[in-house]
């Protein structure tokens, strides 16, 4: 399906039947991140799983204002209700993830229930922004100077993905095509204008929450265990799991204990 909003055409696939669940995917991702759930989830919910700006078969305009956190989630609204739908449940990975949290602080209305899986509210301070905003930038001329494959190179071996390393060469060589089939512009972009340096810190807006948020942590992802055991402190209504054996992208590393504790805390009511 394609959605227009402000020009730019947005794709989403659309699948499953019940109370809607909007899939969010982590930078250099696209909607097949979530494939995989699409029968289980399908199950009891309809599943809307758009390509985020920049990424997949979603348009990657120059335009840098359209990337910025708070202009996605106006126009993840927008698609919400140009396809008629009022309240969702909503799962972001990583960069989906603040995204989804961006969203719910936002459209607070809109969002039942939150799952938020190795994600974070930002960085405090302004001096971590800017730092953050200047690796990010030198990360983004890297894929303009050194090309979309050798940047795919370096991501993969970045230390938050080690624990990647250990899944079978076919699944691994399915994510590294998926990855090249981005917008190099996308990427670059989305780097600008969506990093953690780039958004807003929403520490200090949490406790305005009152949906159920479920935080999911991989055992061997030290970082986001810190950040996610912070956040349950200052969120209302928090749960904080951590999924042993696995490390940032835990729907990848161990897809069935990740599946059915999306699924036994969507139907917990």
């Amino acid at each position: 399906m394609i959605v227009v909003v402000d020009g730019i055409r947005y794709h989403l696939e659309v699948s499953g039947e019940g109370f809607p669940l909007i899939l969010l995917h982590g930078f250099t991702g696209d909607w097949s991140t979530w494939t995989s759930f699409f029968d289980k989830w399908g199950s009891h919910s309809r599943l809307i799983v758009p390509d985020i700006i920049g990424h997949g078969e979603t348009e990657s305009p120059e335009e840098l204002g359209l990337y910025q956190i708070e202009s996605m989630a106006n126009s993840l609204n927008t698609i919400l209700e140009k396809t008629g739908v009022d309240q969702v449940d909503l799962l972001g990975y990583s960069m989906g993830g603040r995204l989804a949290l961006t969203f719910a602080l936002l459209f607070p209305n809109r969002v039942r229930k939150l799952i938020l899986e190795s994600a974070s509210p930002g960085l405090k301070t302004e001096s971590e922004r800017e730092v953050r905003r200047m690796n990010d930038a030198k990360l983004a001329n890297f894929i303009v100077d050194k090309g979309l494959k050798s940047f795919v190179d370096y991501w993969e071996d970045i230390s938050l993905f080690q624990t990647m390393k250990r899944l079978p060469a076919s699944v691994k060589n399915k994510i590294r095509e998926q990855r090249l089939m981005n917008s190099p512009l996308g990427l670059k972009n989305s780097l600008l204008g969506m990093g953690t340096g780039s958004q807003p810190s929403w520490w200090k807006q949490l406790d305005q929450l009152s949906c159920d948020v479920l935080l999911l942590t991989g055992s061997e992802d030290q970082k986001f265990c810190r950040i996610a055991e912070e956040m349950a402190v200052r969120l209302k209504k928090a749960t904080w799991m951590v999924v042993e054996n696995s490390g940032h992208a835990i729907h990848v590393e161990e897809p069935e204990k990740f599946g059915t504790i999306v699924s036994d805390f969507l139907s917990n009511q």
